[in-house]
């Protein structure tokens, strides 16, 4: 039986179609994504799955009884009380539990004649059935009371906030005390002591730091519960979802898997309707030659006639419009100096809370450092002195020569007025600019036509972020600091900006709770913890892998180490160490390279048999001859399987390549 089922549900906004006639269901255990570029419905969508908004046409229906779960993106206020109390004041029905008990103890005690709760006797006990029936209540609402506190008690309310990063000094204060991101994180835990029947998750780890964001990966895997999650992160996403709902040009569609799985299918639909509208094209052109031909011919009239049918009863085949991207890339930098940035005896502090003493690191050109840390230790902070918003309290942050800095701040919206126009915020940076420039500049961003013209202040929290993004575009810079780049942008525009950074060629230093984002860049990790900063090279996963293997998790203290910790080496040593490890990685990589190199070699050849297939084949006479077109068709379809299943072993060598 479906938990929840839509049918036809249809969303106008402003003289907009946002969605028309959805159709889907909720299945128990499900795991679902819901992707879709930003402004597609996807929040919509879970709102009208937890009832918070009534769709314009169509109808949701909800099984008797289900229980459904939201978090939003915002919000705006929380149960007031202690921390605990707040999270566990979202479960309800222990306190009619506990006013029951209270009046059924007061009928046996023959204190509340005619007050006795329902479902018991109306009066004070009389005679033996009657003070029997209201003991077994009483026992009953006990075990009930028991049984409640077990699985939603202050034990199980404590457990899940220590898993989402509260340190339990918090758990007794006001939750009115809390800023934002804690407040969002409260919230979340309120939703996973309910553990609601249907679970909608609307970006759940915005707020998440690394540490905080494994524990709840875990928590979810764990879960029985069926579950509908939006993420801007591909390794999240792909770790929880069997199934995607995917906003497409078309409508709703569904396919089974991951989010991964679902591009390839999605991408194999593409070509195989791009292939099936080519030979219809090249069938209707042989057709429609024929009839051409002989359609003044007495003796092929018949025949003549019959294509005629054909022709007009064949539905033509739509190549599906292909949706706009945000598709750009860094212009080229200057080259700086060898040290980018040095930081020497750095000291802050806010009030009595030391953030750094004594802090000390430097950055190498070409260096792209992910800062990792739990929340509060003093990752935004960091960016902040470094780009010159906050004072140092003692100590120095020195730029290198010719180090061009650039800032893309975690609340972009305070680095944007609200009063400019998109076009006004952008071409301020560069009067010197044509106004095509700018405006090709925006378009990249898929701000196109008036759009240009809409203010700061009415843009969602998506189309801000890709302001801020158009910004660094503009501005020369060969040092990028950037605090949670992805928040806000959906998945296939945070897979575009990796991609662009990954072609970027200056220095990066950046903070994010995204750990794909994280892997794909990172050559460098910064933990900062208590003040004191460790350095590892490489990516997360490899971090997080160095910290199993020495027994301390992440922001945490050593637990048990799981073999002796390595006595300080002296430079010889290193150097002898550091040789052999690269002759073990030569030997692991060297056939890896090899096989690389011959896919790279067939990929080339196939590439170039396609571009002159392509070419061929955009010539309309060929299809005047369809027996020679033909077999064009097939080697171009072939071509392009093989060169796809290339691609992929392509990609598959080089993640070996990268584990080595």
């Amino acid at each position: 039986m479906s938990l929840v089922t839509a049918e036809g549900l249809g969303v106008w906004f402003a003289g907009r179609t946002l969605m028309e006639d959805i159709s889907f269901a909720v299945q128990p255990g499900d795991r679902i994504g819901l992707v879709g570029p930003n402004g597609s419905g996807k929040s919509t969508l879970l709102r009208l799955l937890s009832r918070e908004r009534e769709p314009d046409a169509g109808e949701v229906a909800w099984a008797r009884g289900v229980r459904v779960g939201y978090l939003p993106q915002d919000i705006l206020e929380l149960p007031q009380g202690s921390l605990v109390e707040s999270v566990r004041s979202a479960v309800g029905g222990r306190e009619a539990r506990e006013a029951e008990i209270v009046a059924v103890e007061a009928a046996l005690a023959g204190d509340g004649a005619g007050s006795a709760p329902a479902g018991t006797a109306a009066s004070a006990p009389g005679g033996d059935a009657e003070t029997l029936e209201l003991a077994q209540r009483l026992a009953d609402l006990h075990l009930e009371l028991a049984d409640f506190e077990e699985r939603y008690g202050r034990h199980r309310a404590e457990e899940i906030l220590a898993g989402l990063g509260f340190p339990a000094a918090a758990f007794d204060r006001p939750v009115s005390e809390l800023s934002g991101g804690w407040k969002m994180r409260a919230a979340l835990a309120g939703l996973l002591l309910v553990g609601p029947d249907v679970l909608l998750l609307d970006e759940p780890t915005n707020h998440l730091d690394i540490p905080s964001l494994q524990w709840f990966d875990g928590f979810l895997r764990r879960s029985p519960k069926a579950l509908v999650l939006v993420s801007h992160d591909r390794a999240f996403l792909n770790r929880q979802i069997a199934r995607v709902l995917s906003f497409e040009t078309e409508g709703l569609r569904s396919y089974v898997g991951n989010y991964d799985s679902y591009r390839t299918q999605r991408a194999e639909e593409e070509e195989n309707l791009a292939l099936r509208a080519q030979r219809q094209a090249a069938e209707r052109a042989a057709t429609e030659a024929f009839i051409e031909r002989f359609r003044y011919k007495a003796t092929k009239s018949r025949q003549v006639q019959s294509r005629v049918k054909q022709l007009a009863k064949k539905e033509t085949i739509q190549v599906r419009e292909a949706r706009a991207k945000v598709r750009f890339r860094f212009p080229e930098v200057t080259r700086s100096s060898r040290d980018v940035l040095t930081i020497s005896g750095l000291d802050k502090r806010f009030g009595d809370k030391v953030i750094y003493q004594d802090l000390s690191g430097k950055v190498e050109r070409g260096d792209r450092i992910a800062i990792i840390g739990v929340n509060g230790a003093g990752k935004s902070t960091l960016l902040r002195l470094i780009a010159g918003e906050l004072a140092l309290d003692a100590g120095s942050i020195t730029i290198g020569t010719g180090v061009q800095v650039a800032y893309y701040a975690q609340h972009h919206t305070d680095t944007l007025d609200r009063e400019h126009t998109v076009l006004e915020e952008i071409a301020a940076l560069v009067p010197d600019k044509p106004q095509s420039f700018v405006r090709g500049v925006l378009g990249s961003f898929l701000f196109q036509g008036d759009d240009v013209d809409k203010k700061i202040s009415v843009l969602s929290g998506g189309e801000r972020a890709r302001v801020a993004l158009a910004r660094l575009l503009v501005l020369p810079s060969n040092l990028l600091l950037m605090d949670e780049p992805t928040n806000h942008l959906d998945l296939d525009s945070a897979e575009r900006l990796v991609e662009a950074l990954g072609g970027y060629g200056g220095t990066l230093l950046f903070v994010s709770h995204n750990q794909s984002f994280i892997n794909q860049l990172a050559t460098k990790v910064w933990e900062v913890d208590r003040g004191v900063l460790h350095e590892w090279k490489g990516n997360l996963d490899d971090y997080l892998y160095h910290l199993e293997q020495i027994g301390r998790p992440l922001g945490g203290t050593p637990v048990q180490a799981a073999r002796p910790v390595r006595a300080v080496e002296n430079d010889r040593e290193r150097r002898q160490r550091e040789a052999r490890e690269r002759d073990a990685r030569a030997q692991k990589t060297r056939p890896i390279q090899a096989r690389i190199t011959a896919l790279e070699t067939e990929i080339a050849a196939l590439e170039a048999e396609l571009k002159a297939l392509e070419t061929q084949l955009a010539d309309p006479a060929l299809y005047q001859d369809y027996a020679r077109a033909q077999p064009m068709l097939d080697r171009a379809r072939v071509g392009k399987q093989r060169l796809e299943e290339c691609y992929a072993q392509w990609e598959k060598e080089q993640e070996a390549l990268a584990a080595v």
